[in-house]
């Protein structure tokens, strides 16, 4: 039971699209992580997706639906079963809580991210 700083987490690495798990909440893994550029659409078929975004922007594609721009300060979170994209122009930094062992790439045919610890 300490505070977390999260700037602190996040200079620790450097890698895009790799999470790093910071804590843990019930059964969920909050993670920290960095990407710039964009993720293969997917959906999570039994968690919704929650992104807290901390610096930076992100643009949510959302599959038949207008792209959402996600600033600074702002969550956004798809619903269970809703096939989505995360992208970002330049780098963004981003909160994440997903289930624990919930792969990260959902049913795309990127390998999940091994979610180190920091």
């Amino acid at each position: 039971m300490n505070p977390i700083n999260l700037q602190e987490k996040l200079a620790q690495f450097s890698t895009h699209w790799d999470p790093h798990v910071v804590a843990d909440y019930n059964q969920n893994d909050v993670m920290v992580v960095k990407f710039q550029g964009e993720f293969p659409f997917h959906k999570h078929d039994t968690t919704d997706d929650f992104f807290l975004v901390l610096e930076g922007e992100m643009i949510m594609d959302i599959e038949g639906q207008p792209s959402q721009t996600v600033r600074a300060g702002e969550i956004f979170v798809v619903p269970t079963g809703v096939v989505h994209r995360p992208r970002a122009e330049r780098e963004v930094k981003v909160l994440l809580i997903e289930p624990k062992g919930e792969p990260n790439s959902g049913d795309s045919d990127q390998p999940a991210a091994p979610k180190p610890r920091l």
